[in-house]
């Protein structure tokens, strides 16, 4: 019974993580943290004054 029951858990875990591939993607924005924010802003505040040299 033991046996049985550590194959039959095994096969769910490979079935659940099958059925999470396939699932279709969430339509929410990848979550960026306030510090890459900061530093995104910062690089494209930069951005413009290189170009003018």
């Amino acid at each position: 019974m033991n046996r049985r029951k550590k194959i039959k858990q095994l096969l769910e875990v490979y079935a659940k993580k099958a059925n999470a591939k396939l699932a279709p993607k969430s339509n929410k924005p990848k979550y960026i943290s306030k510090a890459d924010r900061a530093r995104l802003e910062a690089e494209a505040a930069q951005e413009p004054l290189a170009p003018a040299e």
